[in-house]
């Protein structure tokens, strides 16, 4: 070994005898207490905590969420058309999601194509049974198609799972009035009414009936 190589090999000795002495003594620069720190807590990262990596994001709605907001915003606006596109791109999403269903049934009766409403709320019904709102408005649709003995089982079974909604009472009261059945038409749009006494319409068709007495 030459004079110089055996000069490094002392000087790198020495370095790393330095090095390690002052790494485990304790004595090195901390983060705010031996400088300012210019990089906020959340975005540092490092083995021990790297879920903070990087900033988290505030989660996004997913994509069926989001159409059906879509679909809902242009009902409010009157564009069914865009509605529908909506729902039927969620619906390729999945086949089977409840809310996106609804809309398809409702758009349908308002295009008054009752045929396939009837099919959409039916379809509700076999993934949810016990969807009184599904019952509700099957109900509304079998009476426009003229399936009333059937249009009464649906509408009685959505007041059999949730007797508390109003709506309920309501359809099944314009049901019987439509059939002639005035005197049971009229005991439920009273019930209608008194579990919400905002419905006038209810008011308005218990005036009536009475009047036809």
């Amino acid at each position: 070994m030459s004079l110089l190589q055996l000069a490094l090999l002392v000087t790198a000795g020495i370095v790393f005898y330095l090095f390690f002495k002052q790494l485990f003594s304790g004595n090195y620069p901390r983060r705010g207490v031996d400088y300012d720190a210019k990089v906020p807590d959340e975005r540092i990262g490092g083995i021990t905590r790297p879920d903070k990596t990087f900033k988290k994001q505030s989660p996004r709605p997913n994509r069926i969420e989001e159409l059906l907001s879509m679909a809902d915003e242009a009902v409010k606006k009157g564009d069914l058309l865009e509605a529908r596109k909506a729902v039927q791109s969620a619906l390729i999403l999945d086949e089977n999601n409840l809310e996106a269903l609804r809309r398809e049934g409702y758009l349908y009766i308002e295009d008054e194509d009752f045929n396939e409403a009837r099919n959409v709320y039916e379809k509700i019904l076999t993934l949810e049974p016990n969807d009184d709102l599904a019952h509700g408005s099957l109900a509304n649709v079998l009476h426009k198609l003229g399936k009333d003995d059937e249009a009464i089982a649906h509408h009685e079974k959505a007041i059999a799972l949730d007797p508390s909604y109003a709506p309920h009472y309501f359809n099944y009261a314009n049901t019987l009035y439509d059939l002639g059945r005035y005197e049971e038409a009229l005991r439920q749009y009273e019930k209608a009414y008194a579990l919400d006494n905002e419905l006038e319409e209810a008011k308005a068709m218990m005036d009536e009936l009475k009047e036809k007495r």
